[in-house]
Order: C-alpha cells, then sequence, then structure tokens
C-alpha cells in the first residue's frame, strides 16, 4: 500500500454538517462512510484504488487527509479530487455579498451563511450520478448508484469500494445493469457516456470553459440540459450553472415567490438569470430552503 498525507487548510466558516450530509446519503456506506469527525471515500485514480480518510476534527481549522492507494499515487493526483469533496472550488462570498441588499435571498443567506456546494469527487461520477438519478426518487437513486459501484467499481483492501472510472464502467454489457432496475435508456446513457469518455471521443477534462462543456455534454444522446447542469455544478464547479430545470430548485422558487404552484422552466430560467453570474449559490441556497 502507498499512503500519501495531506492537510488542507479550511475557510474560517467552513460548514462540515454539509460535508457529512452530502457523502453520507448512503447509508449502507458502501463507497462512503462517515465516522465521527471524519469521512472515508473509495475512489479510483489513474486506474488504482484509493481510500480517502478526511478527519476534520483532528487539528482546527484543517483537513487531515490520509490516502491509501493500492498502487502508486502521488500528492498532485489528489489535490482535484479533495478541492471537490471538501466543497471548496465555489467561494460562497460573492453570492453573499450580491444579494446583501436582496429580499428574497438575503434572508435565506442569513439563515445559512457560509453555505458551500460540496461535489462528487470526480467529474464522471457527478455525470454518471445525475444520468443514475434522473426522473426517479432519491431513495431509489442511491440504490441504483449502488448497484452501479458494485458492477463496475472496485474493492479497495480496506474494505471500501471505489467508485468507478469510465474505463471501468465502459466493461459493462447493458443486461448487467438492466437486470438490476436499470430502464434501458439510463442503462444506454450510462453505458454510451462511460464508452465515450473511455475512448476519447468525449473530453471530460476541467480545462474548457462552460459553453465548451455543455455543448460537448448535450451531444451525448440521453443527456438533456437538466443532467448537464446538475454536473457543471457537482462536477466541474462551475459558478453559474442554471437549475430550471430542477424540480425542487422550482419548488423553492415558488415558495420564496409565495405561490402556491411552482413556476415552469421559462418562468425557473428567467427567475434565476436574475443572479447572473451566481446562479450555482442561488439553487444551492434554494435546496437548503426547503429544508428550513
Amino acid at each position: 500500500m502507498n499512503k500519501v498525507e495531506l492537510a488542507i487548510d479550511l475557510p474560517q466558516d467552513y460548514r462540515r454538517q454539509d460535508l457529512f450530509s452530502f457523502h453520507g446519503r448512503d447509508a449502507e456506506g458502501l463507497a462512503e462512510r462517515i465516522d465521527g469527525e471524519c469521512i472515508r471515500k473509495g475512489v479510483m485514480v489513474d486506474g488504482v484504488p484509493v481510500a480517502l480518510a478526511i478527519d476534520l476534527g483532528a487539528r482546527p481549522g484543517q483537513a487531515l487527509c490520509t490516502a491509501d492507494a493500492d498502487g502508486a499515487l502521488a500528492p498532485a493526483q489528489l489535490d482535484d479530487i479533495l478541492r471537490n469533496v471538501l466543497g471548496l472550488r465555489i467561494a460562497p462570498e460573492p453570492f453573499e455579498t450580491a444579494v446583501r441588499d436582496d429580499p428574497l435571498f438575503a434572508p435565506l443567506v442569513a439563515r445559512e451563511p457560509g453555505l458551500r456546494v460540496i461535489q462528487s469527487a470526480t467529474i464522471f461520477e457527478a455525470l454518471s450520478w445525475a444520468i443514475i438519478g434522473q426522473q426517479i426518487n432519491l431513495g431509489f437513486a442511491i440504490a441504483l448508484r449502488r448497484t452501479f459501484i458494485s458492477l463496475a467499481g472496485r474493492a479497495h483492501p480496506g474494505g471500501l469500494w471505489c467508485y468507478p472510472e469510465a474505463a471501468d464502467a465502459a466493461r459493462l454489457e447493458l443486461e448487467d445493469l438492466t437486470s438490476r432496475k436499470f430502464s434501458r435508456a439510463k442503462a444506454e446513457t450510462l453505458l454510451r457516456l462511460a464508452r465515450l469518455a473511455d475512448e476519447g471521443a468525449l473530453d471530460l477534462a476541467r480545462d474548457a470553459d462552460l459553453p465548451t462543456v455543455s455543448e460537448r455534454l448535450l451531444a451525448v444522446k440521453g443527456i438533456g440540459p437538466w443532467t448537464v447542469n446538475y454536473a457543471l455544478l457537482r462536477g466541474y464547479g462551475f459558478a453559474d450553472c442554471s437549475l430550471e430545470g430542477d424540480v425542487a430548485v422550482r419548488t423553492a422558487i415558488g415558495r420564496l415567490l409565495g405561490s402556491a404552484e411552482r413556476p415552469n422552466l421559462a418562468e425557473a430560467a428567467a427567475f434565476l438569470a436574475t443572479y447572473r453570474p451566481h446562479r450555482t449559490m442561488a439553487a444551492a441556497h434554494l435546496w437548503a430552503s426547503l429544508s428550513a
């Protein structure tokens, strides 16, 4: 085993509970577990199974990260993953400043100061999770995600399963998924994404701008605007993603406006456009408002 250790400075107002809630969604803990103040997560890094342990309670103001790799691993390979997992890619302050006098969002920010967007470890994880979660409830989506990990992921010697990379998922057959409660359309889209990415026909690199990434993803059959915007937010970490296609976001907009009905897609898009270039954080606060 190859062990790599890193200490990452955290912002003063860092909200660790948001982190635990996002990464602790699967109560069965196949690939992620919350142990006290520590997150344990299995990821594949360039074909190497890695078990991450991220301890937020060991040292004030820092996250102490230990990566046990079942193969060669350099610290630089972890930086992108850890910034995502810890939600450090989008700073909340620009949005909070922009809506300081906004009659709708200022009260939401006052209730949830320092709210961050926690992300999936990798772009492929965010995209595949978005496809898995299309048009089904969260509980069923989590169960399908667990199935996907058990089929395409790899077991780390430490016990966690590692979320698959595109190359792992590309080896699956359609029947592997459809026989395990995946709809045929969902399975086809998931495998199409994995194979295009694995073959290099779809570039998932983070170095492109938002319009370019959107165009690339929308060209994939089965991937629509909601999936793209979710991936832009949870995978790429763009600060201006418009989530008008998200039912929860539209529900929250309706409540915020005092309406008994949620707005339609066009109405929600027009509402969110007012908050450019901070629509990602607007969506985050709208989601949070539903739990207030």
